[in-house]
């Protein structure tokens, strides 16, 4: 079983136009809300490929409510601890020259009840995971160590950990040891202090990771592709042009690979590699998490 940790989840709401004209009124063509959230697009991924999949975290109201009908529906395995606040809702505004526009919500606040309780849902969770997922922003009430608490629970445990977030949840969640993470440009810049302007850099602050105690790094360079470093080798895979419809939950699709080559046992080129074509198809398609199997299986 994979166990994704969906802290902070959301209703994705995307919103398509032609162009989008800042200050003036826009009209949309279309609009459509899924079960969204790093995490959970990390989940419905999984259960496309029929892996066990089983999810913990935060939901309420009827955003809540609505997530876990999709992940119920979708055949994912459902621990979450509801809370008095509403699970926050995300709009994505695509427009025809493939522009992107994310407009966030930072997502409820939770009291020390709700924390509480969801440790205990995660820990018991443990007892029938081998790899936990940790992906994602934290909402309001939750301690920014929580990753780094999360990840020694795990490995306590005997389960392997991926972490994907940002920040000091990253920063912090580090300084546990996950066995993987993946970080994005931007995200791994933080962490450096510094620019990384080039594929060396990025391989440099990469190694800095390893040295601080993380198995291996996998970085997101968009469209240029994936670069894995690791105590023995550094690998770069390409990413495969494709006509882009939405990059939203690119990374999560990656991360959901790496899920998969860290069950399986796979090596790193062949994980890398189903990794930059799962993430190129996820690009070709409107809704985020949901890939078509065929572009997939074509561009790999």
């Amino acid at each position: 079983m994979i166990l994704t940790v969906n802290l902070n989840p959301a209703v994705d709401r995307t919103c398509r136009l032609q162009t989008l004209k800042p200050g003036e009124v826009n009209r949309l063509y279309s609009a459509k809300s899924v079960a969204g959230g790093k995490a959970v697009n990390v989940a419905k991924v999984l259960r496309q490929f029929h892996m066990p999949t089983a999810a913990v975290g935060f939901l309420g109201g009827s955003g809540g409510r609505m997530i876990e009908e999709a992940l119920e529906k979708a055949g994912v395995e459902c621990h979450f601890t509801e809370i008095g606040g509403q699970t926050r809702t995300n709009t994505n505004i695509l427009e025809e020259d493939g522009r992107v526009t994310e407009i966030l919500e930072s997502g409820p606040v939770i009291t020390e009840k709700e924390l509480t309780q969801f440790l205990k849902q995660f820990t018991g969770c443990l007892e029938t995971c081998e790899l936990a997922v940790m992906s994602g922003s934290l909402p309001q009430g939750v301690p920014t160590d929580i990753y780094a608490r999360l990840t020694e629970l795990c490995h306590m445990a005997g389960c392997r950990v991926i972490l994907d977030a940002s920040g000091e949840a990253l920063r912090q969640g580090i300084q546990a040891g996950p066995d993987l993470v993946k970080p994005n440009r931007r995200e791994l810049e933080y962490l450096a202090g510094r620019p990384l302007r080039t594929r060396k850099d990025a391989a440099d602050a990469g190694r800095a990771l390893l040295a601080a105690g993380v198995g291996r790094v996998v970085v997101s360079l968009g469209s240029e592709g994936l670069l894995w470093v690791d105590g023995e080798r550094e690998l770069f895979r390409e990413a495969r042009p494709v006509k882009t419809v939405n990059t939203v939950g690119c990374g999560d699709t990656v991360v959901a690979a790496l899920c998969m080559g860290e069950i399986a046992g796979e090596d790193a080129q062949t994980t890398l590699a189903k990794a930059a074509a799962m993430a190129a198809a996820n690009a070709s398609t409107g809704e985020s998490g949901n890939i078509p199997m065929d572009v997939y299986l074509e561009l790999l």
